[in-house]
């Protein structure tokens, strides 16, 4: 019988898949699988990477948000471990699974794991220490998504990123960045970058319908310094889906880059707290295996 890990946080989103282990673990026993279920919360990668090596697992399923995704997908990748992987989305956003068009219902998402099509997806690489998969970003509202209360993400979902970025507004100032790109160098005032992978931020849909998760690039959005109502207007345009438009956000697609700031800059890698900069950021071209449906 082929084993698989079953990595889940109990407290992700509205915490509901700790409920229905047994009709995850009764899928896949259908499917004469055996799921090892294995609870991660806090930093616990040690006893993560010790059972991933200690036993033949042939694929991963991470069950969290995020934040977890991240966490997991960083032991095995450190460690050499190549196992395709699964997602069970139950976080707030689930950022990254609707980029890979991962349904929600968690009976549509097993049947995509279980039917075990993989699809090669790019990884991010920052300063040859961290890889993220969805998002790299820094400035006014990066600490939206660890600072906003479990409780208040729990009760209203993405729009309580939208209501704590709005009373941030007030905090508004200019940094200046330096991004040296592939084929350009930008130094300007800003408030806010973002290196894109899919297409969705914080709950928002579409920021860039444009993005390919498995061609190797990045997309850098950066908004530039502008007045407080402007800012506002272009958060509305943000639910519109005609953000990409505003005169003051700009748009860099590149395989690498290097950005430099003020070194008290907030950071955020997959909606988690991280360090400061500067960066240095490479892509790597499908060095990812996950279930899914075709992009």
């Amino acid at each position: 019988m082929r084993k698989v890990l079953l990595v889940y946080n109990p407290l992700s989103g509205h915490r509901s898949v700790p409920k229905r282990l047994d009709d995850i673990i009764s899928r896949f026993m259908d499917n004469d699988i055996l799921v090892i279920p294995y609870r991660v919360f806090n930093e616990e990668q040690d006893k993560l990477l010790n059972l991933l090596k200690n036993d033949n697992f042939y694929a991963v399923i991470i069950s969290g948000g995020d934040g977890t995704v991240n966490t997991v997908i960083n032991t095995m990748l450190k460690n050499d471990i190549n196992l395709p992987f699964g997602i069970i989305p139950s976080g707030t956003c689930n950022d990254y699974a609707r980029s890979l068009n991962i349904p929600i219902d968690l009976n549509k998402c097993l049947d995509i794991i279980l039917e075990g099509n993989t699809t090669e997806v790019d990884v991010g690489l920052i300063n040859n220490e961290k890889y993220f998969f969805n998002t790299c970003a820094g400035g006014i509202f990066v600490d939206v998504s660890y600072s906003t209360s479990g409780e208040m993400k729990k009760n209203l979902g993405p729009l309580a990123y939208y209501l704590k970025g709005v009373s941030e507004v007030a905090n508004l100032k200019p940094i200046r960045l330096r991004i040296e790109a592939d084929n350009e160098t930008v130094e300007q005032d800003f408030i806010l970058f973002v290196i894109l992978n899919g297409k969705h931020v914080a709950g928002f849909s579409n920021i860039n319908e444009e993005a390919d998760l498995s061609d190797g690039f990045m997309d850098i959005i950066l908004i530039k310094y502008c007045q407080h109502i402007e800012l506002v207007s272009m958060l509305l345009k943000v639910i519109s889906q005609d953000f990409l438009n505003d005169k003051n956000v700009m748009w860099i697609r590149t395989s690498k880059c290097k950005i430099y700031g003020p070194d008290d800059f907030a950071l955020s890698v997959d909606g988690e707290k991280w360090k400061t900069l500067p960066i240095s950021v490479e892509f790597i071209n499908k060095k990812l295996k996950i279930f899914t449906k075709n992009i």
